[in-house]
């Protein structure tokens, strides 16, 4: 295992890339699909269960596609981040729970792998790749297409 040293500014990008990766959960929890366009660069790209969709119109079509219904809420762990200069890799462990309310007896949750690739630019860092990769889930009920 190779670990990057810290440094106050190498500190400074992990915070950083974790808020990233926490607005990202945010935006999709809230329906603020627009918002992607901040977490994401322009010609980001994301493989997930939902499909692949790359650059911001994919994106936002796809994400609203797929969290508009009922209620969504992503949890996200394990932060492993390796920085080189301005790109940075970052994978995290994803729990995401999809109910209908907050009496649903059986909301579906999903526990997912993110693998992602990010860029530090004149706007700060952005994702340039996602991919969420299931390991496991409880109530099998995969939302609507």
């Amino acid at each position: 295992m190779t670990t990057t040293p810290t440094t106050r500014d190498s500190h400074t990008d992990r915070v950083d890339l974790v808020d990233l990766v926490s607005r990202l959960g945010r935006c999709l929890d809230t329906r603020d699909f627009d918002g992607l366009r901040d977490v994401f660069a322009p010609d980001g790209r994301v493989v997930t269960l939902g499909g692949t969709a790359e650059g911001h119109d994919a994106l936002v079509a796809q994400a609203a596609r797929k969290h508009s219904q009922g209620n969504v809420w992503h949890s996200v762990t394990g932060h492993v981040i390796d920085l080189d200069g301005d790109t940075a890799t970052i994978r995290a462990n994803l729990l995401v729970a999809f109910a209908e309310g907050v009496a649903d007896p059986a909301p579906f949750l999903l526990g997912e792998v993110y693998d992602m690739e990010a860029q530090r630019g004149d706007r700060g860092w952005r994702l340039t790749r996602m991919s969420a990769t299931p390991v496991w889930s409880l109530n099998n009920r995969l939302p609507a297409a």
